[in-house]
């Protein structure tokens, strides 16, 4: 897979179970354009996170196929589909080592000034900069010594410096507080600019300006358009947004 492009990622009729017998996707078909931010949303349990994580083959598919620029993933080496591929979780992976050796983990051979910037782009580099050793303090084991939010910025860093052509986000956020789910809101739309974005949608809120919204429910995809549209068919995705809204969530 050549490295850099602005992929058009394609599911054919896939279905996947991780168990005989526990269907978990079935028959899901779904473009998804270059540059375009797609966001999967439904109930909980319904595949969304699944959907996603076929795509850097942490499975594979289970009948039907997913193409990159028309190549089946099944047919490219996993290193040349993951190095195309960013990753930014609500569980964050952080090593035990310094805020750098962290934020290189994104690519390696970046130079400092590198570093700084993608920080900076994260919203992080206020924050690197107070701590005792400011990018040279060690953070501990997956991060410990930081907040929720801070190990949130610095995956979100780690992900700027690889600067990969694909993006997958889990973008909940419910677990920090407000000001700094907007640094974190802010520094996920730099980091989402030029490339191919899956967003996997909890906070309905966050995703009312994604170029298409996915929603899954009994293991099919059941709706399909923008937000607008969606409000409109007066279907699963308007009742879900009810729910958040009377809850405060929106």
């Amino acid at each position: 897979l050549p490295s850099g492009i602005n992929p058009e990622i394609r599911f054919e009729d896939v279905s996947f179970q991780y168990e005989e017998g526990d269907v978990v996707l079935e028959n899901i078909n779904l473009l998804i354009p270059p540059g375009k931010v797609i966001a999967l949303v439904g109930p909980t349990g319904v595949g969304k996170t699944t959907l996603a994580n076929l795509i850097p083959r942490f499975y594979d598919v289970c009948a039907g196929s997913i193409k990159i620029d028309g190549h089946d993933i099944r047919d490219l080496s996993i290193k040349s589909i993951r190095q195309n591929i960013s990753i930014v979780l609500q569980d964050v992976f952080l090593f035990h080592g310094t805020v750098r050796e962290n934020i290189l983990f994104g690519r390696e051979n970046a130079s400092d000034e590198e570093v700084k910037q993608a920080a900076r782009v994260a919203n992080a580099y206020d924050f690197i900069v107070d701590l005792p050793e400011g990018f040279d303090t060690m953070i501990g084991e997956r991060g410990v010594k930081l907040s929720g939010g801070q190990r949130q910025r610095i995956a979100i860093a780690r992900a700027v410096l690889k600067d990969a052509p694909i993006l997958i986000l889990d973008e909940a956020t419910s677990s920090v507080d407000t000001e700094t789910e907007l640094l974190i809101q802010q520094s996920l739309e730099r980091l989402m600019v030029g490339k191919t974005v899956i967003v996997i949608a909890h906070r309905l809120s966050t995703i009312r300006n994604a170029d298409q919204i996915v929603v899954l429910d009994g293991n099919r995809i059941i709706e399909q358009g923008s937000h607008e549209q969606l409000i409109a068919s007066n279907g699963l995705y308007k009742r879900l947004v009810g729910i958040q809204s009377k809850a405060g969530v929106i």
